[in-house]
């Protein structure tokens, strides 16, 4: 006999699914619309402006270069197709789409926000927001590993799509509480600040480590963390320099994708037990 909660899952289409589907795709476009003001794109200031560039890459010494940020326009294209993607009517009943639909909007509109919040200049309070978003992505790719994708469209729209998002957003929480830290004043000494760095990018090797064994080798997240890390090796050879940090970020990097890969042949991946 089926689960309640699987009957649930595979029962007929009811108005809350249409209204998932439709709060999905909008979600992901006032998501990506807004992004447009964080870019300065359109209009607002670029985000590695605002807060007197304490989000630019020469502010602290775990920012990503410059380069690093263009994943957001892979992330911002994936929502969309993923929002189209589940707008199809064969998709309103699919359990996965159920389970993940509204987190998955609640993703943009939080994304939606930490950008508004960043363009007044509230850093802590984008912290916050940030940790936030990272928790809902954390909840998403959970629940994305409890059933496969029934599909190859459906595996990159959404699983790649979910698991970039939350490896990059990994990256960027460090980052932002970095930049927090240096607007609101905090000043350390070159050697403090390079063991401080070193640190949190050890503690990021270890965030790479749980996600390939709590989400069974999911190689989405590895990568996208991996290339976070690996900007900010490259920006550390720049202003400012450490060599320390950048050694560190290499480390970290290699420790997140590893043992996503190792993780994933040594179970099969994270559908191997369905």
């Amino acid at each position: 006999m089926a689960a309640p909660q699987d009957q649930a899952l595979t029962s007929g289409a009811t108005p809350a699914d249409l209204a998932r589907q439709v709060t999905v795709l909008i979600s992901a476009i006032v998501g990506t619309l807004v992004a447009f003001v964080g870019s300065g794109a359109v209009v607002g200031t670029p985000v590695n402006e605002v807060a007197d560039g304490s989000l630019a890459t020469d502010a602290t010494l775990v920012a990503p270069a410059g380069p690093a940020f263009a994943i957001w326009s892979v992330i911002y294209t994936g929502l969309l197709w993923l929002a189209v993607l589940q707008l199809l009517p064969g998709r309103r009943t699919d359990p996965r789409q159920r389970r993940t639909g509204w987190w998955i909007a609640a993703s943009a509109l939080i994304n939606a926000a930490w950008v508004l919040v960043v363009q007044a200049e509230w850093l802590w309070a984008s912290v916050a927001v940030i940790v936030a978003l990272l928790a809902v992505l954390v909840v998403v790719l959970v629940r994305l590993n409890e059933r496969r994708p029934t599909s190859t469209a459906e595996k990159i729209a959404v699983d790649g799509t979910m698991g970039l998002y939350l490896g990059w957003v990994c990256i960027a929480t460090v980052a932002n509480t970095a930049a927090a830290l240096v607007f609101s004043g905090w000043a350390a000494t070159e050697s403090t600040a390079t063991t401080w760095a070193v640190v949190v990018l050890g503690v990021a090797a270890g965030v790479g480590l749980l996600l390939a064994v709590g989400l069974r080798g999911r190689i989405a997240p590895a990568l996208a963390l991996a290339w976070g890390l690996s900007w900010v090796a490259v920006a550390r050879t720049d202003g400012p320099e450490s060599t320390a940090a950048a050694v560190m970020a290499v480390v970290a990097a290699i420790i997140t994708l590893g043992s996503a890969l190792l993780v994933r042949s040594r179970t099969g991946g994270p559908f191997s037990h369905s």
